[in-house]
């Protein structure tokens, strides 16, 4: 199922992961069942709403008795396309480069990094949570060779836009930006800007003022 010809937008995507992280939990923990209403307070959405996301894709529960946990958690990882494994490019391995490497909640939906790349002669070589950390000469072949398809940039901005290109040439279809800068791509490509400054910034402004 192409959630993209169903025009799904991506507000219900988001709801969706939110939804599967909670029936994820719950299956670890053997929950059988759970209703709309205790998935709605679980991740903080109306069980109206709940059941409208769902509805999108089918029937999966009974009135009365709610969704089996296990079925759910299935079907949702399907929709998402987490039960197949995405290979992903990181480029810089410093401090949040190897703290992304680390993180589980990766693999545990579907995202594998397979490859990661600086300039830095005194990390390449190295290696981090299982990835030998190359020289960026070598970007290009890797994505190609290993199929990769994501990109993660947690490099200074002033480098972040030539990485992109690099990337889209290469071939990946979907970016993590963690670069302070906003990239420009063709319509095509798939960016997630992650600007933890801006939300720092936020925060800060909340705390001084407290008007919001």
């Amino acid at each position: 199922m192409q959630i993209e010809s169903l025009k799904i937008s991506y507000f219900t995507v988001y709801r969706l992961s939110t939804y599967l992280r909670v029936l994820s939990k719950l299956d670890r923990s053997r929950v059988g069942t759970i209703t709309s209403v205790e998935i709605g307070e679980m991740t903080c959405t109306p069980d109206t709403q709940v059941r409208k996301d769902l509805a999108y894709f089918g029937q999966f529960g009974k009135s009365g008795t709610g969704y089996d946990v296990k079925k759910l958690k299935r079907k949702i990882s399907e929709i998402l396309g987490t039960r197949k494994i995405w290979h992903v490019a990181l480029i810089g391995v410093g401090s949040l480069g190897r703290a992304l490497l680390a993180y589980p909640g990766f693999k545990e939906r579907g995202f594998y990094f397979v490859a990661a790349f600086d300039i830095d002669k005194k990390k390449i070589g190295k290696q981090f949570n299982k990835i030998i950390v190359q020289d960026m000469r070598y970007l290009e072949k890797e994505i190609k060779e290993k199929k990769i398809k994501i990109g993660t940039i947690a490099v200074p901005a002033s480098n972040a836009q030539q990485i992109t290109n690099r990337f889209v040439d290469a071939g990946v279809e979907c970016i993590f930006n963690f670069a302070p800068i906003r990239l420009k791509v063709m319509k095509k490509i798939r960016v997630r800007n992650i600007d933890l400054a801006s939300e720092i910034a936020l925060f800060s402004f909340y705390l001084k003022n407290k008007s919001w």
